[in-house]
C-alpha cells in the first residue's frame, strides 16, 4: 500500500509552513478515438486544463492543436503546484478547433475528464474514457495523463539548428520542427518535448529551449534520448525527415562556443540508397544544465477510546453521535481522510487504544488477524459500529500504539525498503498518563521513517501535545536524549469547528512532506522517482 507523495526540495519553499507541500508536476497528454467533428477531415483537437477555485473553474491553460488527428499526442505540458494537504479538482476539457471561433465555446467538445490531482499524482498514469458535458459517456474517445514531478529542480536549455535538410515541400523547401522523446521503463518512447515550426528552409536556427531534465531523460544525463526531424504541412500528415539518438552528456560536450553534431538518418533511404549519408545535420550550439516522488505508509490510525471521553452514550460525551451522525472523531477522520483517498485503495491499520483494562490496543473491526479497513469510510464505519459494544477504561497510553506502528518502520527499515515512510494518526481528548514513555517512544522513533499526526478534540488543555510537538524546542525523552528530528504534527480540532474540513486537513498534514525529505536527507537516502504501475 504505496503513496505518492509530493516533497519540495528548495529551502526556501521548505522555510514556510503550508508551503512544505507543494511540489511542481508536469502534465502530459494524451488522447486516442476523439470523435470526428469535420466533415471534409479529421477533427483537430487540442486540450485545455481548468482548476476548480471557489466553486468555479479557472482555465490553467491549452496544448497545441493536433491538425486532422483523432489519436493526438499533445507536446506542449501542463505544470501544476502540487499541494500534498489540499483537493486540487482539475478539468481536462478536449474541443475540435474552429479557426473561425473567439470563444471558447464556439469550438466543438469532444469530451472532458475530471479528477483530483491527487489521484493523477498517486496513479502516475491515468486512462479514462471522456464524458460529454451532460455526464453521459461520450461514445468515442480516451484521455491517458502521465504525472512527473519536477522536484528535481534541474533544467537543461538547448538552443539547435540544421543545415542542409531534405527538401520535403513541391513549391518550397521545407518546414522543419524537432521532437524529444525519452524512453519509458516499458520501451516506449514518450513524447517530451515539440519545438517551433521554422518555414520553408533547409537550416533552420530553432529558438533556445528550456525543459526541466527528470521530464527529458528521468534526470539520468546518460539515458538515451530520440530527436526527430519533421517537415510540417497544414493537413497534419508531417512528412518524416529523419532521427538521432543522443544523451544529455554527449550535448552536454556543447559549450563554450564548441558545438556537437548528429547526422539526421532517414532508415528507410539508407537502406535503400547505397551512397547515402544523411537527410541533413542537427547541430546542437548550447546545452547548459542548470534536484522525485516519496513513497509513504498512511499506517495506522489510534483513536482515543479512555474514560475521560465520557460515555458515548451521552451528549456530553465526545464520542457521542449526534441526530446529523457525526461528532469530532468522525469529522477528523473525514477531514484527514478526504486527502489520503487520492493515494491508491488503501487498507489502513486501525487500532483503537488505552482500553479496556486488560489492553492498550485492540482492532476497531475486532478482527486481530485482519485489523485493516478499507480507506476513510471503512474506519469512520467501523468506528461507528463498535461504540456500542465497548466499555471506557484509563488510563490514556499513548506509547503502547506509537511503539506499535514504529515496530513496522524499524522492520521495514531492517529490509532496506527505502521507499517506505510510516504514518501514525492519533485522535485524542489530549489526557495522557504516561508522558515519560510517550516521550522516550517518540524520540526513538524520530530515527525511524516515520511520523505522527495528532489531533486533540474537546475543550481540555492541551498543553502535553504541544509540549509532544516539536516546532517549539527539541524532544528529550526522560533520560536526556534529543529527538533527531521533529515528527510530531499537533493540530487542536477546536480552532476548526466552524472552518471547511479542507482547512482542518490542511493543517494537519502541513509539516509531512517536510518530515519525509528530512528523513531521507539524514540518511542519506536518494528520492524515488518513479512509481511501480
Amino acid at each position: 500500500m504505496a503513496y505518492t507523495l509530493g516533497s519540495a526540495t528548495d529551502s526556501q519553499t521548505r522555510s514556510v509552513g503550508p508551503q512544505h507541500c507543494v511540489t511542481r508536476v508536469e502534465l502530459s497528454v494524451t488522447a486516442a478515438n476523439l470523435l470526428d467533428r469535420d466533415v471534409a477531415s479529421k477533427s483537430d483537437p487540442f486540450c485545455v486544463l481548468f482548476q476548480e477555485v471557489d466553486g468555479n473553474w479557472v482555465e490553467l491553460g491549452r496544448t497545441e492543436t493536433a491538425v486532422n488527428n483523432l489519436n493526438p499526442v499533445f507536446g506542449v505540458k501542463f505544470q501544476v503546484d502540487y499541494h500534498f494537504e489540499e483537493i486540487q479538482k482539475l478539468r481536462f476539457a478536449m474541443f475540435d478547433e474552429d479557426k473561425c471561433a473567439t470563444q471558447l465555446y464556439e469550438h466543438d467538445f469532444l469530451g472532458e475528464f475530471i479528477c483530483t490531482l491527487g489521484v493523477i499524482v498517486s496513479n502516475k498514469k491515468l486512462h479514462r474514457p471522456l464524458i460529454l458535458a451532460n455526464g453521459k459517456p461520450a461514445g468515442k474517445g480516451s484521455i491517458t495523463i502521465t504525472a512527473q514531478e519536477l522536484s528535481d529542480n534541474r533544467i537543461i536549455t538547448l538552443t539547435l539548428s540544421g543545415r542542409k535538410l531534405d527538401k520535403k515541400d513541391f513549391f518550397g523547401k521545407s518546414d522543419p520542427y524537432l521532437e524529444f522523446h525519452k524512453q519509458g521503463e516499458d520501451g516506449k518512447w514518450m513524447l517530451v518535448h515539440r519545438t517551433e515550426v521554422i518555414k520553408n528552409t533547409l537550416d533552420p536556427a530553432w529558438k533556445p529551449f528550456t525543459v526541466p531534465l527528470i521530464s527529458l531523460c528521468n534526470g539520468d544525463v546518460d539515458r538515451n534520448i530520440k530527436v526527430l526531424c519533421y517537415d510540417y504541412d497544414n493537413d497534419g500528415g508531417h512528412d518524416f525527415i529523419g532521427e538521432f539518438q543522443t544523451t544529455v552528456a554527449k550535448m552536454s560536450e556543447a559549450q563554450n562556443s564548441v558545438e556537437v553534431e548528429f547526422d539526421c538518418i532517414n532508415p528507410k533511404k539508407q537502406k535503400k540508397k547505397k551512397n547515402y549519408k544523411n537527410s541533413g545535420i542537427i547541430i546542437v550550439k548550447s546545452c547548459k544544465v542548470g534536484m522525485e516522488f516519496w513513497f509513504y505508509h498512511f499506517s495506522g490510525v489510534g483513536i482515543d477510546f479512555t474514560a475521560s471521553n465520557g460515555n458515548p452514550r451521552e451528549p456530553s460525551s465526545l464520542h457521542y453521535i449526534n441526530p446529523l451522525g457525526s461528532n469530532e472523531y468522525l469529522a477528523a477522520i473525514l477531514a484527514v481522510g478526504q486527502i489520503i483517498q487520492d493515494y491508491d485503495t488503501y487498507q489502513v491499520y486501525c487500532l483503537c487504544f488505552m482500553t479496556p483494562q486488560v489492553s492498550h490496543e485492540f482492532a476497531i473491526n475486532f478482527n486481530p488477524t485482519n485489523p485493516f479497513c478499507s480507506g476513510v469510510e471503512g474506519i469512520a464505519q467501523a468506528y461507528s459500529a463498535c461504540l456500542p459494544h465497548i466499555r471506557f477504561y484509563g488510563p490514556t497510553n499513548f506509547a503502547p500504539i506509537i511503539n506499535h506502528v514504529a515496530r513496522f518502520a524499524a522492520q521495514a527499515l531492517q529490509q532496506d525498503k527505502a521507499a517506505q515512510y510510516f504514518t501514525l494518526l492519533i485522535i485524542t481528548d489530549g489526557v495522557i498518563s504516561d508522558m515519560d514513555e510517550t516521550r522516550h517512544a517518540i524520540v526513538q522513533a524520530s530515527k525511524l521513517p516515520m511520523s505522527i499526526i495528532i489531533i486533540g478534540v474537546g475543550n481540555a488543555d492541551f498543553a502535553a501535545m504541544e509540549f509532544l510537538d516539536g516546532d517549539a524546542s527539541v524532544l528529550r525523552s526522560n533520560t536526556g536524549e534529543e529527538a533527531v528530528r521533529d515528527i510530531v504534527q499537533f493540530v487542536p480540532f477546536r480552532d476548526f469547528r466552524n472552518a471547511p474540513k479542507e482547512t482542518l486537513a490542511k493543517s494537519v498534514l502541513a509539516e509531512l512532506p517536510q518530515q519525509v525529505t528530512q528523513y531521507f536527507k539524514q540518511r542519506n537516502l536518494p528520492p524515488i522517482n518513479s512509481a511501480p504501475e
